[in-house]
């Protein structure tokens, strides 16, 4: 296997998805210029995690300049990259204490940063935001996530959920894969755009508690068992490869 950085197998391939999401990121527009991150443990290293460099684009990033860094905040790769502080605060937090969340992105794209502040947050107005009912934390506006003892309040406000909506400013998707966190995140951007679009023609109409209740209920006969969001992040590996390659590195 190809590789521009010395580092196990398992690492490798971690690289290499992580890489492959940012790219996915930018390509559907989820990209904030420099801003915002998504992170992924490094598979059987306890504590070390992989995040974007500081500074490059979404559409830069690649296998070999992701920066590998410890829940403390030091480089574990030696990379020359920094690590935007406002990523390593959060994201190292969640990672921390939930043992669970191996995968963890941040956007502030206009649809979820609008719904996030507006009363009442996302409704259950259509076939996707009906899959949030009841999943969704929220989070009072304590402005740029760099102080570490918002780290508390934040773990504090998701509870036992796996998406964190930060009023007035975006939101936190945490999964137990790559794949799972992507998918989630497609689907909660996809809820916010619609309910826009049907708030922008009068009231949503608000879908009944006991139909949402079966939605819930039968949304996984829809994905194969154990499969939610892998088969579409290699999709989407496939679409990125036709456009630029450039991410394998």
């Amino acid at each position: 296997m190809h590789r521009n950085i010395d580092c196990s197998d398992a690492e490798w391939t971690a690289r290499q998805d992580l890489a492959a999401c940012y790219r996915i990121f930018d390509w559907l527009g989820w990209s904030e210029w420099i801003y915002n991150h998504i992170s992924l443990r490094v598979p059987g290293e306890n504590g070390a995690f992989l995040i974007n460099p500081f500074g490059l684009l979404y559409s830069e990033a690649c296998a070999s300049n992701l920066v590998k860094i410890d829940i403390d905040g030091k480089v574990l790769d030696g990379s020359a990259h920094p690590v935007n502080q406002a990523g390593f605060v959060q994201h190292s937090h969640f990672h921390r204490h939930l043992g669970w969340a191996h995968a963890i992105c941040h956007v502030h794209t206009t649809e979820i940063m609008a719904v996030c502040s507006i009363e009442g947050g996302l409704q259950p107005s259509n076939f996707y935001s009906a899959a949030f009912a009841g999943q969704l934390g929220y989070h009072d506006f304590e402005g740029i996530t760099v102080r570490p003892e918002e780290g508390e309040r934040l773990r504090a406000n998701l509870g036992d959920k796996r998406v964190l909506m930060l009023r007035n400013h975006g939101s936190v998707v945490l999964a137990e894969s790559i794949g799972e966190m992507l998918h989630t995140q497609w689907a909660l951007q996809r809820a916010c755009e619609i309910q826009l679009a049907a708030q922008s023609m009068g009231q949503p109409l608000v879908i009944a508690d006991e139909v949402i209740a079966v939605h819930q209920r039968d949304l996984a006969m829809g994905i194969p068992a154990g499969s939610i969001g892998a088969v579409g992040f290699e999709a989407w590996k496939r679409q990125i490869d036709r456009a630029d390659r450039t991410w394998r590195d």
